[in-house]
């Protein structure tokens, strides 16, 4: 704990004195941040910085909400479809994530407005084939794109 300024002696010099005597004592070895770089001042200030930081420390991944969630699980059923090894798998993969699909439609989860319709599946084969075929890269599949 730091001692307080005796009076007459200049504010400066009180605080370079305390610094010294610290860096003697050597409070300043082993510090958390010793050797990194200095966070990056031209970001946006972000008011959850500290809560963040802890989570990635802690191997936390941050929880979407469950519509969002969907979302993002049918992006990588699709993708996950594109590189499937069969037709039969193929299907398998967007039967899944249809049946999900139709669930949250018919019962909307909390949070943000779904916007997704169950994926057409003859489409998505077609697409594989012609995929595996020719070797081109997929494109749009009809009935894959969000509702508005």
């Amino acid at each position: 704990m730091t001692e307080r300024k005796p009076p007459g002696v200049d504010f400066e010099s009180f605080v370079d004195k305390q610094i010294r005597e610290a860096t003697e004592r050597g409070d300043f070895r082993n510090l958390s941040g010793f050797g990194k770089p200095l966070p990056d001042d031209s970001a946006p200030y972000d008011e959850l910085w500290w809560v963040r930081g802890k989570m990635h420390r802690e191997g936390i991944a941050p929880v979407l909400p469950p519509a969002l969630a969907l979302r993002k699980e049918a992006e990588d059923a699709l993708e996950a479809a594109d590189r499937a090894g069969s037709e039969a798998e193929v299907r398998r993969i967007v039967a899944g994530i249809n049946e999900k699909i139709t669930e949250a439609v018919r019962r909307p989860p909390a949070g943000p407005p779904l916007r997704l319709a169950p994926f057409d599946t003859e489409a998505l084969v077609r697409r594989w084939r012609a995929r595996r075929s020719d070797g081109r890269a997929p494109g749009p599949v009809p009935g894959s794109a969000p509702r508005p």
